[in-house]
């Protein structure tokens, strides 16, 4: 007969609470003490410590710290790793939820199986359930091997709840060591990339390459957070270390909303916005001379504080986030000071991207006009201009959100389209006095309107600068477009943020209704 003794009741569960409390300090212990003490070693934080320095304090709760791997081939049954190698809960970032995992490298380095793969792909299911954005944190060696056909089926899993997640939560990829193989596709189906500068990211390694082609490369080189960021674009920013990794995400995370029926958090705004004399300074009287379209951005938003997305990738064009009196919006902006600010493939694909996104979680859009056209030549031709172009045209128009233009220089023919003029939907289209609006400069305008003039002419080059001159004073300004109506207001400069705010004030409630589809077919 079971005694009914609550002494002894008290005594057994006494044993079984210091049994779990020991059962959960050992798993906590990831690899154990030395290989923690490696990872120290190596300039990185653990997967736990990167919580810590991620979330809001003491608000991680962890799901599935007892989990264990249940392969059994290649003596896989007597290994034991704790967690099964990935740190997987819920927490709070700034009071908001977030579902994270967070990989141990010091747990047969990281290596993903199956039950370590299906646990990222439940907090995946709890974001989308809950309506909360996803981390992942990387620090892995790949698959594990000896897993085979379970590890490979559960990426799978993790591939499709990436793209389940996509448009309805932020999926924030933070690379923080290796990354290689089929590992790498997760951060890429993921919306931001943040990668440290000790981290690399490949899908076939050095040595592979260096068996199947002979070429020699360095993993830096290859997959390096530099060449990312440079070259191949994959990454959206570049942390100098794991600490800094874990506030870009959180300064990130704070202009988003947690999920696609949500407006992103306003920001406490208070104070009237004053007229700023210095804009009326940065466009110089030759529009042949370049700038950094930065600083208007910066005397725009909020505080001068302006996140840029991808700031190495594709410079000619600059993407990020800002707020206008505490409401976050999505800048794009054409940039002088890189290539005169044409549109060429790279820029239009980093430009169209972040539109949809923006437009994916409600975020308005403000873009900066000063754009000389498409980029010219026989390699952006077979390279596909038109089709990569094309999607800057798709994406802009395609949204929904408050879009608002303001050109500030050049807006010629295409590119200018591209750029969210009037008729691809802008909702505000406003223009600095020194816009120029056409459908191509003015110098080559008139070598092509008045060419029988020209070669008429006894001093053709006279001729040429009369009738470029002529031209620009009837169409390289903003007032025959606003005669148009395709230009809303010509502003004073110093006057933008106010017209901006109030712009955006007025059109922050927009609806507005497309087509009913499953999706429309961007250009590839």
């Amino acid at each position: 007969m079971a005694t009914t003794d609550p002494v002894v009741k008290n005594s057994k569960m006494k044993e079984k609470v210091a049994d779990l409390a020991a059962r959960r300090k050992e798993a906590e212990l990831g690899g154990g003490k030395k290989r923690m003490d490696a990872q120290s070693a190596s300039g990185k934080l653990t997967a736990r410590e990167r919580i810590s320095a991620f979330a809001d304090r003491e608000s991680f709760e962890e799901i599935g710290l007892f989990a264990r791997h249940r392969a059994t081939y290649f003596g896989m049954a007597d290994k034991d790793f704790p967690a099964d190698g990935v740190v997987t809960g819920s927490a709070t970032v700034d009071g908001r939820l977030v579902h994270l995992a967070s990989q141990d490298f010091t747990v047969a380095g990281g290596a993903a199986g199956e039950v370590h793969s299906d646990k990222i792909a439940y907090m995946m299911r709890l974001s989308l359930k809950t309506g909360s954005p996803f981390v992942f944190i990387n620090d892995s060696g790949g698959a594990r091997v000896q897993e085979g056909i379970d590890s490979l089926a559960a990426y799978g899993r993790v591939f499709y709840s990436n793209v389940m997640l996509s448009g309805s939560v932020p999926q924030i990829s933070l690379i923080c060591g290796p990354c290689a193989g089929g590992a790498a596709y997760s951060p890429a189906l993921t919306d931001f990339i943040i990668q440290t500068a000790q981290a690399q990211m490949f899908i076939t390694g050095p040595q592979v390459i260096k068996q199947v082609t002979g070429e020699d490369v360095t993993a830096d080189a290859l997959g390096g957070a530099n060449a990312h960021m440079t070259k191949s674009g994959v990454i959206h920013l570049i942390a100098q270390n794991d600490q800094d990794a874990m506030m870009m995400c959180r300064r990130l995370l704070s202009f988003l909303p947690s999920n696609n029926l949500e407006d992103p958090p306003r920001m406490p705004y208070k104070g009237r916005i004053k007229a700023d004399p210095e804009l009326n300074e940065i466009i110089p009287d030759d529009a042949k001379v370049p700038y950094d379209v930065r600083e208007v951005i910066t005397r725009v938003v909020d505080h001068k504080d302006f996140m840029e997305i991808q700031p190495g990738f594709a410079p000619n064009i600059v993407i990020g986030f800002g707020r206008l009196e505490g409401r976050s919006v999505g800048i794009v902006a054409n940039q002088p000071n890189a290539m005169a600010g044409v549109l060429d493939i790279n820029a239009s694909d980093k430009a169209a991207r972040f539109v949809r996104f923006c437009n994916a979680f409600n975020i308005p859009l403000v873009t900066f006009v000063d754009v000389p056209g498409f980029l010219p030549g026989v390699d952006q031709e077979h390279n596909g201009i038109i089709r990569h172009g094309a999607k800057m045209l798709f994406a802009y128009a395609a949204a929904t959100v408050p879009k608002l233009t303001i050109i500030l220089r050049k807006a010629y023919g295409g590119s200018y389209l591209a750029m969210c003029s009037r008729d691809m939907g802008a909702d505000r289209v406003l223009a600095w006095p020194t816009a120029e609006v056409a459908v191509m400069g003015a110098e080559g305008a008139a070598g092509i309107v008045f060419r029988r003039e020209i070669e008429a002419a006894e001093d053709k080059k006279a001729r040429f600068q009369e009738l470029v001159t002529e031209y620009r004073d009837t169409f390289s300004n903003p007032y025959v477009a606003a005669g148009r109506m395709l230009v809303d207001e010509v502003i004073e400069p110093a006057e933008t943020r106010k017209y901006l705010a109030q712009a955006l004030e007025r059109m922050y409630t927009k609806r507005e209704m497309r087509p009913q589809k499953k999706h429309g077919l961007i250009p590839l």
